[in-house]
């Protein structure tokens, strides 16, 4: 098992620190790697058992992972005691150049065979699991030779990495195909061993001129994706914890209470913001977006 406290939690982001320390029922802080230096751990990130997530460590560069990317990952799991690890299948650099972004990898043997090279040099140096996230992204390569839920088996049954399941991502993956999203979960679900999910993220979305969805963490959590949410737990043993991804545009800390019990009534959790706390940063806005968050993923 990984070690993630059972229950609702939240990204732990710099603007929205005093408002989260105000909210006694929060399971866990998930911390984006690239924004902490172990040396310098926020008093506040010591409040609540930690997930440390990576966002450029690249595990599907076929140039290999960098060591140094590595070692900071492990050096922010000992530096906050953080039970897991995360990344994303996905990679950010290739050929020398570093994209800024997560892309998506082809879905075939070879960019598996990397995959599973690069997860496994990675968990080697780590002193706790690694799970590994599916991400967002507007396009298929052509070449493709796994839809993504048989890419994803092949990753589990070679690897044993838990899944950190973003059902966020999930569902505009699935509408930006004409798919259904419930079919797309439980097509994964189906083919993946009980307790194989570590966690979930969910995150807002918003549509551009085409209609195309991006995932924004920018966006209130919409109903849909919350009753994805209620769908995907009903799939599993026992309700995974599930955690919100907000990077920005922070909305007043009343609504974001509100947004957190939403999210844990949707994953069958108890509401983690007992009335009347946090009156100290209810009334007004939270501040403005902070540097730490890793963007859409």
């Amino acid at each position: 098992m990984t070690g993630v406290p059972g229950g609702t939690g939240v990204g732990w982001r710099s603007g929205v620190a005093a408002v989260l320390d105000d909210v006694d029922g929060l399971a866990f802080h998930e911390v984006i790697a690239e924004s902490l230096r172990p040396g310098a751990v926020p008093a506040s990130l010591r409040r609540r058992p930690v997930v440390v997530h990576g966002v450029r460590l690249s595990p599907g560069s076929p140039e290999g992972v960098d060591p140094g990317r590595v070692a900071h990952l492990a050096a922010c799991a000992a530096a906050t005691g953080a039970a897991l690890v995360s990344e994303h299948i996905a990679f950010t650099r290739a050929g020398g150049i570093e994209a800024g972004h997560l892309l998506p990898l082809p879905r075939t043997r070879e960019a598996l065979d990397v995959l599973v090279a690069n997860v496994t040099a990675t968990r080697a140096e780590l002193d706790v699991p690694l799970a590994l996230e599916p991400i967002a992204a507007l396009f298929d390569w052509p070449d493709d030779e796994f839809d993504e839920a048989g890419f994803l088996h092949r990753l589990h049954d070679r690897t044993g990495a838990p899944l950190l399941l973003d059902v966020a991502n999930v569902f505009v993956n699935a509408r930006n195909r004409g798919r259904d999203p419930r079919a797309d979960v439980d097509a994964l679900l189906a083919g993946l061993p009980p307790g194989a999910v570590a966690y979930c993220h969910v995150a807002g979305h918003a549509a551009d001129a085409a209609g195309l969805l991006h995932d924004t963490h920018t966006d209130p959590v919409p109903d849909a994706v919350l009753a994805l949410l209620t769908h995907t737990v009903a799939q599993l043993p026992v309700p995974p914890p599930v955690m919100l991804e907000r990077d920005g545009r922070y909305p007043p800390a009343a609504v974001l209470r509100a947004e957190l019990d939403a999210v844990a009534a949707a994953a069958g959790h108890a509401a983690p913001c007992r009335a009347g706390a946090g009156a100290g940063h209810g009334a007004g806005p939270v501040a403005a977006p902070a540097a730490d968050g890793p963007g859409p993923t």
